[in-house]
């Protein structure tokens, strides 16, 4: 055991558990104002739901030893898990930093389907999801698996978190259709700034995302430091060129998914690249989702707020840019194309289709498994009236959009008023 170790990945945890707070407030600002609380609570319940799922038996399918496609029941509700060492921090710690990955995985799904998604249904799904999905592909890379033994490199999460919530982002928008009035009407953002103060915070955390996968305050968190501070910085510039070669107007939208884009794609590769590699792959990976995006946008996909595109093909670039920029020097681990080893491309292209295919199929089974349940989707006149009201009983404004002038929210926002009064 170790006791620096131990205090940067208690640090680290934290800041990763901060993420999917900010990753709510990303969102929530994305969204029209009757449907703001519905989104961040889509970030928040997985604190919950998941979190508790990952402890009874997601950890256990993940990091137990198994075999080569999924772990076993032998730590089953964390029984064998204590404070003896897991490498040179407690055993606890080290499943409490893996459960803030599975958490915020499973949240970042929710961007695709906001403002038409039961509640309820949604929570069922990422509850299934992050055990039947999450868990294995996780073994896979980090556990001991197949492609960990095959050689493939992902740091942080460019296969198990990005790629894998992309692909199920994907899949969900499908199933699940448009929103009623997409994309006839115009669906603005209520609230840039919680968008910029997400994109931040997000940044934040990530430091303890990709430093603090090292699982120690050693050399290779402050490479993975140093390239999570570059790679963003990267993406930043050219997607804001690329906004002023389109319109001439660079949008603070655009500034914040830039951000986010050049985390994911640093994230596979922030431990084994260097900095000039870290500023290069950042910098690449802004072209096909900032075009990715502009695609979606004439096509009749609802991806309401582009995880495909931010997530999906953010971490696709990272992980097959890390078979091209990794470095044996800086990590002991292998090289890539640009330092003698293409092979190191090849397997990282596995491991990305790998994670494609089985995301993609379970994804669509767990849909229609939960759509068999309980309906995927409200009413019409949930969806006009803002989900909010209709799924929690609340409104993130006192004269939010679905209840001025009398609109049709009013009569629901009169109920909730009056439980309030009652409750208190």
């Amino acid at each position: 055991m170790n006791q620096a170790d131990t205090a940067w990945m208690l640090v680290s945890t934290a800041l990763v558990l901060l993420m999917t707070p900010a990753l709510a407030f990303f969102y929530g600002g994305l969204v029209r104002s009757k449907n703001a609380l519905n989104t961040m609570m889509m970030s928040f319940i997985s604190l919950g739901f998941v979190g508790v799922a990952w402890a009874i038996v997601g950890y256990s399918l993940s990091f137990s030893a198994g075999g080569n496609y999924i772990g076993d029941l032998s730590r089953l509700g964390l029984k064998g898990v204590g404070l003896e060492a897991q490498g040179t921090i407690p055993h606890y710690l080290f499943m409490a930093y893996q459960g803030t990955f599975c958490i915020i995985t499973a949240a970042l799904i929710s961007g695709a389907i906001v403002e038409r998604m039961r509640f309820s249904a949604y929570v069922i799904f990422i509850t299934l999801w992050s055990v039947v999905v999450y868990a294995p592909i996780a073994h896979w890379v980090w556990g001991g698996g197949w492609l960990s033994k095959m050689g493939a490199l992902d740091f942080a999460g460019g296969t198990v978190v990005h790629v894998n919530a992309g692909i199920a982002a994907l899949v969900a928008a499908i199933v699940i259709g448009k929103r009623k009035d997409y994309p006839s009407s115009s669906l603005l953002p209520h609230n840039v700034p919680f968008t910029l103060l997400g994109a931040g915070l997000l940044w934040f955390g990530w430091f303890g995302f990709n430093a603090g996968s090292a699982l120690a305050a050693s050399p290779s968190a402050a490479l993975a430091f140093t390239t999570t501070f570059l790679a963003p910085m990267g993406t930043l510039v050219v997607w804001t060129l690329l906004d002023y070669m389109r319109s001439g107007k660079p949008t603070a939208v655009g500034c914040a998914t830039a951000i986010v884009v050049g985390l994911v794609a640093i994230t596979p590769a922030a431990g084994f690249v260097g900095p000039m590699s870290a500023l290069a792959l950042g910098a690449i990976a802004a072209v096909p989702s900032y075009f990715g995006i502009l695609f979606r946008t004439k096509t009749s996909l609802d991806d309401s707020l582009d995880v495909v595109a931010a997530h999906g093909v953010g971490g696709t670039v990272g992980a097959l840019l890390t078979g091209v920029f990794a470095q044996k020097a800086l990590n002991g681990t292998a090289d890539g194309l640009l330092f003698g080893n293409p092979a190191q491309l090849g397997i990282q292209a596995t491991a990305v289709a790998a994670t494609i295919v089985y995301s993609g199929i379970m994804s669509f089974v767990l849909l229609k498994l939960v759509g068999a349940i309980v309906p995927l989707r409200g009413a019409a006149d949930d969806e006009d009236a803002g989900i909010d009201l209709s799924n929690h009983g609340e409104e993130a404004y006192v004269h939010g959009e679905s209840t001025a002038m009398g609109g049709p929210g009013m009569h629901l926002k009169s109920s909730a008023t009056a439980l309030r009064s009652e409750m208190a």
